[in-house]
C-alpha cells in the first residue's frame, strides 16, 4: 500500500513530516521493478551554484535516508531537543550535467534539492525527522532556494510526483521510464512560467505576502495560502466569506458526491442544517457530517475536513476539500467537478492554485493535498519501472 499524507504525519514530526502524494494504491499480486530504481537528476536550471540532494523517508515503518547507492539507514542519535542530523546529502549535478542515484524498493518519501547551501535537519528523541519549514520563523533554511519531489516506490511500482502543496520554488519536471520503453513526464513548466507565478502573485495585494526573497533579490518561494497564513503574511479568514456561501446553498437542495470515477453510481447526499452537512447513501442511510470548516481547515484538507482512509467518510471529505479549494462548491450539484474550466471562478479563489495549474504545460499540479482529486495532480506512475527521473528546468 502507497502511504498517505496522514500515515506519514504520525510517523514524522507533525509540523514538518514527510508526505508522499495522496493517493492509496493497493498492492501487487508480483514484485515489480527493480530492487533498487534508478533515478537520474539532469540540472538545466542555468544556476550555477552548487546542487545538493537527499533522499529521505520511510521503509518497514523506520523514518531513515538514502545514499547514493541505494543503501536505507534510519535515523538515530535523536535529543530533546531535536538534534542536529549527520550531513546525508548527496553531491548533485552542476547546470548542464546529470547524476543518477539509486532508490531501494520499499520506500516513500521525498528526494530534497537545495542550491547553493545545505539542508538542516533535525532528529527528535523518538526518531522523528525535523525537515525544512520555510514559512516558521526562525527557520534555518529559510534563506535556502530548496525544493522536493515526493515518491513511493514499492511491489505495485513507482509514484513520483512534483508538489507545491507547502510552497512553489524551483521549477522541475519528474518522469518515470516503464519496461515498455515508454517514458511519462509531468510537472513541467511552461517558458516563463515561473516568473509567470511569482508576477501575479506579487500584483494582487492579497497573495503578494506570500513572496519570500533572499537580500540579495533571489526569490526563494511563494508560499502556499495556509503556510503563509501560519507565517502571519496572509489572511487567515480569506475563504471566509465563499465558504459561509458555498455551505449555506445546500440547505434547500442536495449535494451529491460521486468520488469514484470508476464506480458511477456509488453516490452520496448532502444537505445543511446550520453548520453541519450531512450525508446519506443510496439506501439513506445516514454515512457522515461535516461541520462548516474554517479557511484553514480548506487549506490543509485537514480538521472539519478530515479524510480518514475508508471507503465513505474520506472520499466524501476529499471531495468536498477539493471542491472548496477549487471554489465550486455552491456553484453545482454535483462533486466533484471533473472540469477544469470550472475550477477558481469564484471572488474570492485560491489565485495560487490557479496560477500555477495555468503555468503548466500539461495543467497539472499538486497544489494542494486532494489535487488527485479529478486527476489534476502532476504524477507519473509505473507498475513495472525502469528508471525515473527529476529535471531541474530553467528559472524564468
Amino acid at each position: 500500500m502507497r502511504l498517505n499524507r496522514k500515515t506519514l504525519l504520525g510517523l514524522a514530526v507533525a509540523a514538518v513530516a514527510i508526505p508522499a502524494a495522496v493517493a492509496v494504491i493497493p498492492t501487487a499480486q508480483a514484485a515489480a521493478g527493480p530492487d533498487l530504481l534508478p533515478l537520474t537528476v539532469t540540472n538545466n536550471s542555468g544556476r550555477g551554484e552548487a546542487t545538493h540532494l537527499y533522499v529521505l523517508g520511510v521503509s518497514g515503518d523506520k523514518l531513515g535516508y538514502v545514499n547514493e547507492g541505494g543503501a536505507f539507514t534510519p535515523w538515530t542519535g535523536g535529543a530533546n531537543p531535536p538534534a542536529p542530523a549527520p550531513d546525508v546529502s548527496i553531491d548533485g549535478p552542476a547546470n548542464g550535467s546529470s547524476k543518477t542515484i539509486s532508490v531501494p524498493k520499499g520506500i516513500s518519501g521525498r528526494m530534497y534539492m537545495s542550491f547553493g547551501g545545505k539542508l538542516d535537519f533535525k532528529i527528535s528523541q523518538d526518531g522523528g525527522l525535523v525537515q525544512p519549514a520555510p514559512w516558521a520563523a526562525g527557520d534555518a533554511n529559510s534563506n535556502i532556494l530548496f525544493d522536493w519531489s515526493e515518491f513511493t516506490y514499492n511491489d505495485s511500482g513507482i509514484w513520483l510526483n512534483s508538489s507545491q502543496v507547502d510552497m512553489f520554488a524551483v521549477p522541475h519536471s519528474v518522469s518515470v521510464t516503464g519496461s515498455d520503453g515508454q517514458t511519462a513526464k509531468t510537472g513541467e513548466l511552461k517558458p516563463g512560467g515561473r516568473n509567470t507565478v511569482i508576477d501575479a502573485m506579487k500584483a494582487d495585494a492579497s497573495f503578494s505576502g506570500l513572496v519570500q526573497s533572499r537580500e540579495d533579490g533571489t526569490v526563494l518561494r511563494v508560499l502556499a495560502p495556509g503556510k503563509g497564513a501560519d507565517r502571519g503574511n496572509f489572511d487567515p479568514n480569506y475563504l471566509g466569506s465563499y465558504i459561509d456561501q458555498a455551505w449555506a446553498a445546500y440547505t434547500g437542495k442536495d449535494l451529491t458526491v460521486k468520488p469514484f470515477a470508476d464506480q458511477p453510481d456509488k453516490i452520496f447526499k448532502g444537505r445543511t442544517s446550520g453548520d453541519v452537512m450531512t450525508f446519506t447513501d443510496s439506501t439513506g442511510a445516514q454515512v457522515a457530517t461535516f461541520t462548516k470548516p474554517s479557511t484553514a481547515n480548506v487549506w490543509g484538507c485537514d480538521g472539519n475536513l478530515g479524510a480518514p482512509n475508508d471507503l465513505v467518510v474520506g472520499p466524501i471529505a476529499r471531495s468536498l476539500c477539493a471542491a472548496l479549494q477549487r471554489t465550486t462548491l455552491g456553484t453545482q450539484d454535483v462533486e466533484p467537478s471533473t472540469d477544469a474550466s470550472t475550477f477558481y471562478r469564484n471572488d474570492p479563489t485560491n489565485l495560487y492554485n490557479k496560477v500555477i495549474h495555468e503555468q503548466m504545460v500539461d495543467g497539472k499540479a499538486y497544489a494542494f493535498a486532494f489535487d488527485d482529486v479529478a486527476n489534476q495532480e502532476s504524477l507519473v506512475h509505473s507498475g513495472d519501472p525502469t528508471s525515473i527521473g527529476i529535471t531541474l528546468t530553467p528559472f524564468n
